[in-house]
């Protein structure tokens, strides 16, 4: 699947200020490394313990380096993130020495250079997600990329370029997204995509949460990073960084893009960090003139409020989805199916166990790759029309060259 028609290749869109050119300004030509060819990336037996590198080492690159550790099919051997505190936390529970220690805005180039691994987990800022995973696979490593995949339309096709690269030079690029690795999620939607609802009539989406906490006080570039999860630029917004998560089931749902969509949303209770918006209502209309009705707040709760749901209505029936809770069909082909209480951390076990049983067998088709780009693209198509006021359009969407700017200055290297 390529979702690039007619999008000009020969047209960059330039920001004020963007990593790429840091990096040229900051000498990133000395630490620049030879690609590895495809026939020298060594082979791996079944039981083969993989050398990860983590890429990202924040709140959540913590947690999945501890799950990675506990699969047993692994071994961190590296760790990076721009800052030192954060890479020590994690390299210090893993006995990883201080030369694969690596810091900085150039922390995931520093650690390729390095070598001494066959993969990454890349658990950093959706910003920098297409050019970390583009060195990744240039290097000749195997990539397991945290969701969203970018913040932009360019940054996600060039996450699908590496996908097509990474099958080509047989390396595994594996997205994580906890769905669509839960049983009841994967077997609801088969059915769903097997006619049990029949026809669609129109669907709802939602995540519905209370506000997240600041990691520092506001007012250096460092702190900006720090919370990034507030920045547009940095996150892609909420609707992008966060909401991407019931947008995905929808896309799933749906099976295919969206012809347009148009919405509101804006910035009104948490005002006191960043600048991403706290709250979004859209409407995304598919083919045969299905719509889905999405809304999201990320702001204090009053109780009672909070989940990530998603229903689709039919002629026969109803699916109904929640993470964390139930998944079941209501109607003429009733489906129990079953609660979801464990997913977040069981979705992302079971992606971690497929891709070393990726990497092991060769499995190189990276089918998690695409309709991760499309789920991504739907946020961005959300969040253009919030931001504009206006109807966009899928296919104008996809000739956007418009990056947005990471305003990197006074990040060190």
């Amino acid at each position: 699947m390529s979702f690039k028609d007619n999008v000009p290749q020969s047209k960059t869109a330039k920001r004020s200020f963007d990593r790429r050119r840091f990096m040229a300004g900051a000498g990133a030509a000395a630490l620049s490394f030879a690609v590895v060819k495809p026939e020298s990336v060594r082979g791996y037996a079944a039981n083969a313990k993989i050398r990860l590198g983590i890429v990202g080492c924040g709140g959540r690159g913590n947690w999945i380096a501890n799950l990675f550790n506990q699969n047993g099919n692994y071994e961190i051997a590296a760790a990076a993130d721009y800052f030192k505190d954060r890479v020590d936390n994690v390299a210090g529970r893993f006995n990883v020495p201080e030369s694969k220690r690596f810091t900085g805005l150039l922390c995931e180039r520093k650690l390729l250079e390095a070598r001494g691994v066959d993969a990454v987990a890349i658990i950093t800022p959706p910003y920098f997600h297409p050019e970390e995973a583009a060195q990744a696979i240039d290097a000749g490593v195997h990539v397991y990329l945290a969701k969203p995949v970018a913040v932009d339309v360019p940054g996600c096709l060039s996450i699908e370029e590496s996908g097509k690269k990474a099958t080509d030079k047989k390396l595994c690029f594996l997205v994580d997204f906890q769905t669509r690795a839960n049983d009841f999620f994967i077997e609801a939607i088969k059915r769903v995509h097997g006619g049990d609802i029949g026809e669609y009539c129109f669907g709802e989406s939602s995540y519905i949460t209370g506000r997240l906490g600041k990691q520092a006080e506001p007012g250096t570039p460092e702190a900006r990073l720090r919370n990034w999860v507030f920045d547009k630029a940095l996150s892609g917004d909420i609707i992008t960084e966060q909401n991407i998560h019931t947008l995905d089931v929808a896309s799933w749902i749906m099976n295919a893009a969206p012809v347009y969509a148009s919405g509101t949303g804006g910035r009104k209770e948490r005002t006191d960090v960043g600048d991403c918006w706290d709250h979004f209502a859209c409407v995304f209309v598919y083919p045969n003139n299905v719509g889905v009705a999405f809304v999201s707040k990320q702001y204090k709760d009053f109780g009672g409020q909070s989940g990530i749901r998603n229903r689709m209505f039919g002629t026969k029936g109803t699916l109904e989805t929640e993470y964390g809770g139930e998944v079941l069909i209501r109607g003429e082909n009733f489906y129990r199916g079953g609660r979801t209480a464990q997913i977040y951390q069981e979705g992302a076990v079971n992606n971690i166990r497929t891709f070393h049983k990726d990497i092991t067998e060769g499995n190189c088709g990276n089918p998690t790759v695409a309709p991760s780009v499309r789920s991504n693209l739907v946020t961005i198509l959300g969040r253009t029309a919030a931001y504009s006021g206006e109807q966009v359009y899928w296919d104008k969407l996809l000739k956007s060259t418009e990056r947005l700017d990471g305003r990197l200055e006074g990040l060190k290297a």
